[in-house]
């Protein structure tokens, strides 16, 4: 099992990387945006990249199933399931922000074996294993041991928190507490979080390719990732992500329950 881990965090990464830099090539580019049933905008960046990846996987993995955002899912029984998000961050990717990314999760039954985030306009990956650790463009990392809220930097995608009322509010009173409240969303605030830079990074509405390759990066780099109900998985469709020493403070202010630290 440590061997296939750790093959595992070498694959997700390499195709991370790979179906990144396909996307990378297209960034700051003229780029025909088109509108997806549920209004969240995709170019044929996403697409392409997403190609990528999955020849990539079928390839080396063709029994895996795959799941995508862009081009649905194939052998949806297999044993283990890889999930790809080619552009996390698509809004901020057509505008020529750089805080986007190539999300890569493996799974098997209802956890995430690997998973690696690919920042190409940035320079910078991160990726984790079960049991294998945390690691940001080759050295390890960890959460930050920030223990107050008022020296805390707390961060979300979209300041209105899903836009219903309850963590509308609940992300107020985080950001009056904190030292700094920002939202350097997507998946780069995870990123942020996994090395230390921030302490919470919040999203009321996700989808598993959201979420499927950062849940072992924030726990393997010693944080805590539960969805808004508390609960400690990766297949929530939300996401409170936090240092240990916030855990359960930040998750006060939000009025989400706290589960603990988590398996």
């Amino acid at each position: 099992m440590s061997d296939e881990r750790s093959l595992l965090l070498e694959a997700v990464s390499d195709v991370a990387r790979a179906a990144g830099a396909v996307a990378l090539r297209h960034f700051t580019s003229t780029l025909t945006v088109e509108q997806k049933p549920d209004g969240s905008p995709v170019t044929i960046a996403d697409r392409t990249a997403e190609h990528c990846a999955r020849d990539w996987i079928g390839a080396r993995f063709p029994e895996d199933g795959v799941l995508g955002e862009e081009l649905g899912a194939v052998r949806q029984d297999a044993r283990r399931r890889w999930i790809i998000d080619p552009i996390d961050g698509t809004k901020s990717f057509v505008r020529g922000v750089p805080l986007w990314g190539t999300l890569v999760g493996v799974c098997e039954d209802d956890g995430v074996l690997a998973g690696a985030a690919s920042f190409p306009a940035r320079d910078e990956l991160v990726c984790a294993a079960v049991g294998r650790g945390a690691w940001w463009n080759g050295a390890r990392c960890n959460v930050s041991t920030v223990s107050r809220i008022d020296d805390a930097t707390v961060l979300t995608t979209d300041q209105r928190f899903s836009r219903t009322p309850e963590r509308v509010d609940g992300w107020r009173r985080l950001a009056a507490r904190a030292s700094l409240a920002r939202d350097w969303g997507d998946c780069y605030g995870y990123l942020l979080v996994a090395t230390g830079r921030a302490e919470v990074m919040l999203d009321g509405i996700l989808a598993d390719w959201d979420t499927a390759a950062l849940f072992p990066v924030i726990r393997e780099a010693g944080g805590v990732f539960t969805d808004c109900a508390g609960r400690h998985t990766p297949f929530g469709r939300s996401a409170v992500a936090t240092n240990a020493a916030l855990a359960a403070d930040a998750r006060a202010l939000l009025d989400v329950p706290n589960a603990g630290p988590g398996a």
